[in-house]
């Protein structure tokens, strides 16, 4: 019979397609810690351990690699990411429960010890991160510089499972969890944390337990993330591209500290959002004409899905810029913004028409923070290169040079 997760009911429907719930891997780790925690102290064999998570869903998971030892267990739970493109999709994370003759006298809840800043304590639990599971090395996380990087829900989800099933047998003594992901390490070069300074694995993520296919919520979360550390650094002033063309074009034709540039992919108002929160001073976008250009209408979300205008808001401006019908026309029939810089050159038209293009993205940059911070961009087309830049960019451009020689 086919194991049953308690997901099977659970899904979204998108473009027309059923896609299903997964779970995190703080669910993992929080799961496979009840299961070892019940097999040390109950001292039954376990196959199976139902998990709530703040989701309010009812997990039921399967105990992998159960290994017992005369004062420790350690089991693993194997991720299932539903139809989200995840990259621990599959991975199994394990937990290690240990009885511990740590003394509660010293003890700091939610903080780590002074004398092992890598391991957070609550009242009888010490949680600790092993092999595939990153090391914080930078502020501006919700972690502390040394300690494991489990993020503060699925540390509470796992202390709490194991706390629980402490009390059921009465077990007053202490516990030791140690959290490791054998293909952490290698995982972990194809997400953010190297960017965040996360070095020897994966984090331990989720805050609702449960992953929701094709989400945009753990991508925002991951850019803000990073920019609360860069603002953690003391950056005033931030360096955004939407995606590798932006990075790309930095790298190549712009003076300005490349590496502390950090990416929004598609979500320009969303990181604007955060900034204005986060008291940043300015941002500074450095974008390809196909994302930019829908910013000229106010469109601040630039994905396809969301809404496009591309050509209908270059062919507004090359009006503005003086084009006749005839371009109006010709830009319409285009299919991509190149194309219909192509047909703007042809009629002589281009450099009037970006600047007509940069007044407009200054226009919404400015609508979206309400003029709290300083916003500028610079676009530019694989074909063309440097096509132009807002009004205020050259004042972020100057102010990212100071920060850099600081």
């Amino acid at each position: 019979m086919e194991h049953r997760t308690g997901l099977e009911d659970h899904y979204i429907i998108k473009n027309n397609k059923k896609l299903r719930f997964g779970y995190t891997t703080g669910s993992c780790a929080a799961a496979a810690a009840k299961g070892a925690a019940e097999i040390l102290l109950g001292g039954e064999a376990v196959k199976e351990i139902k998990l709530m998570t703040p989701k309010g869903i009812l997990l039921n998971l399967e105990l992998l690699d159960v290994r017992r030892e005369k004062d420790a267990v350690s089991c693993a739970v194997q991720k299932d990411a539903g139809d989200d493109p995840d990259t621990t999709d599959g991975i199994l994370v394990y937990a290690r429960v240990e009885k511990t003759a740590f003394h509660s006298g010293k003890e700091r809840k939610g903080s780590p010890d002074e004398e092992h800043p890598a391991i957070v304590r609550s009242p009888r639990i010490l949680l600790d991160g092993g092999k595939g599971v990153g090391r914080v090395t930078k502020p501006g996380l919700s972690q502390k510089v040394g300690e494991a990087a489990i993020n503060s829900v699925p540390r509470a989800m796992i202390q709490k499972a194991v706390e629980e099933t402490a009390d059921k047998y009465h077990y007053k003594g202490c516990l030791k969890i140690t959290i490791s992901v054998p293909e952490g390490e290698k995982i972990a070069q194809k997400t953010f944390n190297p960017r965040l300074g996360i070095q020897g694995g994966i984090s331990i993520l989720g805050t609702t337990g449960i992953v929701e296919p094709m989400s945009e919520t753990a991508l925002i979360e991951s850019i803000r993330v990073e920019m609360a550390q860069k603002t953690a650094e003391g950056m005033d002033y931030l360096l955004i591209t939407p995606g590798n063309y932006g990075a790309d074009y930095l790298r190549e034709h712009m003076e300005l500290p490349f590496e502390k540039n950090m990416k929004c992919s598609n979500y320009v108002g969303e990181t604007i959002d955060m900034a204005v929160n986060m008291g940043v001073k300015g941002v500074l976008f450095v974008a390809h004409i196909g994302k930019f250009v829908k910013v000229a209408s106010g469109i601040m979300n630039t994905h396809s899905h969301s809404a496009d205008a591309r050509l209908e808001t270059l062919c507004a401006n090359a009006v503005r810029a003086g084009g006749s019908l005839e371009c109006a026309r010709e830009i319409l029939a285009c299919n991509t913004t190149d194309e219909a810089l192509s047909v703007l050159d042809q009629h002589g038209i281009l450099k009037e028409t970006m600047k007509r293009l940069m007044e407009r993205i200054q226009f919404y940059l400015d609508h979206r923070s309400y003029q709290q911070i300083l916003l500028g961009a610079v676009v530019f087309s694989n074909e063309y290169g440097y096509l132009g830049q807002t009004e205020r960019a050259a004042e972020l451009i100057e102010k990212l040079k100071q920060w850099n020689t600081k």
